[in-house]
């Protein structure tokens, strides 16, 4: 007979679920985002672009709210590690705590060169504020792939010695550079650069659209747009050695993703479809394809849902949700790679003097795709895991709160988050406002000045 779940589980389930979801839309403008600003920066002190230094310093204070949003919606992560699973966190804090202590180093790093790089706006000589700012982006890198490691350690767990089911030695470099943990880290960050990079070309995008085609837009449409779109052909590539991975390493993820029932070689890709009752219903199956992509030939054996144990297999509702996920992942992956290409190609034809409304109309949109992309991908991560917490050794229910009611923890969450959404959002109108007033922008290389060779003018 199955174990029943805890009353709390589902609760602790959908807080988890729903704040993380939202803190992740976050990460990728303190990570790429900054980067994006960073080359604005470089051009216009390098080159003496005004359109390039006027993006710069708009961008970095966006940038500046959603680290601000980010910090607030990040610590309540963090408590809520310690009062929805403290099955966790009792037993395995002192392994995955390592990590969250790196990522506390770095987001203080980030935050001191924040402030450093806003406040020296006009104040601070350009190559001075310049090297301000890039700690910025390597902070937000660091801080990453320390929250990475932390879940990748939960996929892959090792650097630790269990007596009497505690921990009773560590080894912080095995716990944080676990198995998996270069494979998550990298598909995380080119993830990143994939959302900042189309959802801030997306931006400029609806401005050439509704009629603002000067160069200030064109270059806030190019800069973005050509990094989203070379970490989008990488994506794919990271992609497929990752899929390989999990096949070799994470065997019971990999049928989740598959919705495979059975272990067998020949094994189909169904695309799409809902698992029910133990199978892929509605699907398109392509003959041997998942043997194929695993092995690189039809007669690889791919190992299914019938191999996991009874007792800790994932219940088709589960199976379909990574099923679905990972779908979407792909398929929204390769749209946006698509876009890319379309862009490549536009750009060696016309220098894309002219992009087309269709083509504007495809990356305004682009942004919104490549966040439903980052969510899917967290939802194959974390709900492929299930029903564990950390692999192999702590299962959900027994890492979950017991006692009280999480309902209205789940409440006061929500109730911040909205609150810091709407925070946010006019924060962000007010300096939108305060930009289309024009206001004049001065210090060491403002408008009338020269700045590497060049004179600044602001272009709207």
């Amino acid at each position: 007979m199955a174990q029943a779940e805890p009353s709390q589980l589902l609760p602790a389930r959908e807080q988890m679920a729903f704040t993380l979801g939202f803190h992740i839309i976050l990460v990728p403008f303190g990570v790429a985002f900054t980067f994006i600003t960073m080359l604005a920066n470089y051009r216009a002190i390098r080159h003496g672009d005004a359109n390039a230094r006027l993006l710069a310093e708009r961008w970095s204070k966006v940038a500046a709210v959603l680290f601000a949003v980010g910090a607030v919606s990040g610590t309540v992560l963090s408590f809520e590690m310690g009062l929805l699973w403290p099955g966790l966190m009792s037993t395995y804090g002192a392994a995955y705590g390592v990590p969250f202590a790196v990522e506390g180093i770095f987001f203080f790093l980030e935050a001191i060169f924040v402030a450093i790089y806003i406040y020296g706006w006009n104040r601070m000589r350009p190559w001075l504020h310049f090297w301000c700012g890039l700690p910025v982006v390597l902070a937000g890198v660091g801080g990453t792939f320390s929250v990475v490691a932390a879940n990748s350690w939960m996929n892959t767990p090792g650097g630790i010695t269990l007596q009497d089911g505690k921990v009773v030695s560590v080894d912080m470099w095995k716990v944080f550079f676990n198995q998996s943990f270069w494979y998550e880290a990298l598909h995380m960050l080119l993830a990143a650069y994939v959302v900042a990079g189309f959802a801030v070309a997306g931006v400029y995008a609806v401005g050439m659209l509704r009629g603002r085609r000067g160069g200030y837009h064109r270059l806030g449409l190019l800069m973005p747009l050509t990094v989203g779109g070379i970490a989008s052909v990488l994506q794919i590539v990271m992609g497929d050695f990752i899929a390989r991975y999990v096949f070799d390493s994470e065997p019971a993820k990999f049928a989740a993703i598959e919705a495979l029932p059975h272990t067998q070689d020949q094994a189909p890709e169904v695309l799409g479809g809902i698992f029910v009752n133990g199978d892929v219903r509605f699907g398109l199956p392509i003959p041997s394809g998942a043997s194929l992509l695993s092995g690189f030939k039809p007669s690889t054996t791919v190992q299914g849902l019938d191999a996991i144990p009874a007792s800790v297999r994932p219940p088709d509702h589960l199976v379909a949700i990574v099923h679905l996920a990972f779908d979407v992942m792909v398929g929204t992956g390769f749209a946006l790679a698509a876009l890319a290409l379309w862009f490549a190609v536009s750009w060696w034809r016309t220098r894309a003097r002219r992009p087309g409304r269709w083509f504007l109309r495809a990356v305004a949109v682009s942004g919104l795709v490549a966040v439903v992309s980052l969510e899917a991908g967290w939802v194959v991560t974390e709900v492929g895991r299930q029903p564990w917490t950390v692999v192999g050794l702590l299962l959900t229910r027994d890492a979950v709160q017991r006692s009280g009611n999480v309902w209205p923890l789940f409440a006061g969450a929500l109730a911040i988050y909205v609150g810091i959404t709407v925070g946010a959002v006019y924060a962000l109108r007010a300096l939108r406002r305060s930009w289309a007033r024009g206001e004049a922008i001065s210090g060491p290389y403002e408008p009338g000045r020269a700045v590497g060779g060049a004179r600044c003018t602001e272009q709207t």
